[in-house]
């Protein structure tokens, strides 16, 4: 097995975890707006967001069909509607359709305007991006920086909000460097915090700055030294720059690290290979 697919395996643990069980908690606010059409979201033609939920829900099976008939029916008669939106996007994080269940997230935060909401609303979209064909990946990142930005016009100082609204810019936007700059403002008033040194770890590696994505892991690992998946990336870092031996320390210290013992043997099976290789 290849580097890649053990950062794979582990890469895909984690954030099956962070969507299925992080963002889950609503706030006990309520609202009285109605339920928006679509209000802010991509209008559905055939490239848009709306056009994927249409088509998502035409791949439903007829008993998955009924279910969310039933729940959308519940949606629109219910007051207040918190639990009628918690059961939709728990069911399409059940079939494992993070955008679609980031679209019902969006819609609720219109309905119940809270800073939580529209934070978990583009966290969802930025997290889906992640699973979506490269063709509709620009669209989640659109959704996920609206939202972002109504996030901070609630809380102006939402730190999480910048962080990511600033990746959305450098990941998905045609002005990168508007995103960097919205993370070095937020470097100047919190510098150890650990999303924003992930993302300019992760940046200065997609621009082939080895030697700067070494030391923004490496701080990473000074700030939390239980962060056990930046050793994983630190190990690739060194890799690509042709540091083996620091690779194979980096792994070595993420193998002790861990318990899973089939991939404690895939580290050790790889690191095998780099001293050989």
């Amino acid at each position: 097995m290849s580097k890649k697919q053990i950062f794979f395996i582990f890469g895909s643990i984690l954030l099956i975890v962070l969507l299925f069980l992080a963002n889950t908690k609503f706030s006990n606010k309520k609202g009285d707006a109605k339920l928006p059409e679509n209000e802010g979201l991509v209008n559905a033609n055939n490239d848009s967001l709306g056009f994927l939920v249409e088509q998502a829900k035409l791949s439903l099976n007829e008993v998955q069909r009924v279910a969310f008939d039933k729940m959308e029916g519940n949606l629109k008669a219910s007051e207040p509607k918190e639990a009628s939106f918690i059961q939709i996007i728990r069911f399409w994080d059940s079939l494992r359709r993070p955008a679609i269940a980031a679209y019902y997230k969006e819609k609720s935060a219109f309905v119940i305007s809270t800073e939580e909401n529209w934070l978990e609303a583009g966290n969802r979209y930025f997290s889906a991006t992640r699973f979506v064909k490269e063709t509709e990946k620009q669209m989640l990142f659109i959704e996920a920086m609206a939202c972002f930005n109504k996030t901070l016009e609630i809380a102006p100082n939402n730190v999480e909000a910048k962080i990511n609204l600033g990746a959305c810019y450098v990941e998905g936007s045609s002005d990168p460097m508007k995103g960097i700059g919205i993370l070095r403002e937020v470097e100047k008033i919190d510098s150890n915090n650990i999303n924003l040194q992930l993302n300019f770890a992760f940046f200065s590696g997609k621009s082939g700055q080895w030697d700067k994505a070494i030391a923004r892991f490496n701080k990473v690992l000074k700030i939390q030294p239980d962060y056990i998946e930046a050793y994983l990336h630190l190990a690739d870092a060194y890799e690509q720059k042709g540091d083996k031996a620091n690779a194979i320390i980096s792994l070595e210290k993420y193998s002790a690290l861990i318990e899973d013992v089939t991939i404690k043997a895939e580290v050790k099976s790889y690191i095998k290979k780099l001293m050989t290789g």
